[in-house]
């Protein structure tokens, strides 16, 4: 289990998503996966919506929103692994609710 994170400044589409391609996130799939599944399990905000085996794309209303979410997030956070792609993640909500018509793309696995 593990999510990827791509930050796109348009919708992807299958096949040319590179073209939108602004950045991505590789490296914390598994521990970004860890750290959400509490919310996913329970439905909570925008976070609780991410799918940790499909695809969920935010775009930059929901990236704000989801902003705060991750910010109580990371306060909490002990782990420092959860940590870390916490952190990653909010960067990327950032970028995405500062870029208009950006969407931030969460791969599950």
């Amino acid at each position: 289990m593990g999510i990827e994170l791509e930050l796109h400044s348009g919708r992807p589409r299958n096949g040319s998503s590179r073209a939108t391609l602004l950045r991505g996130s590789y490296a914390h799939g598994d521990a970004l996966a860890r750290a959400l599944s509490a919310l996913v399990h329970n439905g909570s905000g925008k976070l609780g919506w991410v799918d940790l085996y499909g695809d969920t794309m935010f775009n930059e209303q929901e990236a704000e929103v989801a902003r705060q979410e991750v910010a109580v997030l990371i306060c909490d956070c002990s782990d420092e692994r959860h940590r870390a792609a916490l952190l990653d993640l909010a960067g990327l909500l950032e970028a995405c609710a500062g870029t208009p018509g950006s969407y931030l793309w969460f791969m599950g696995d």
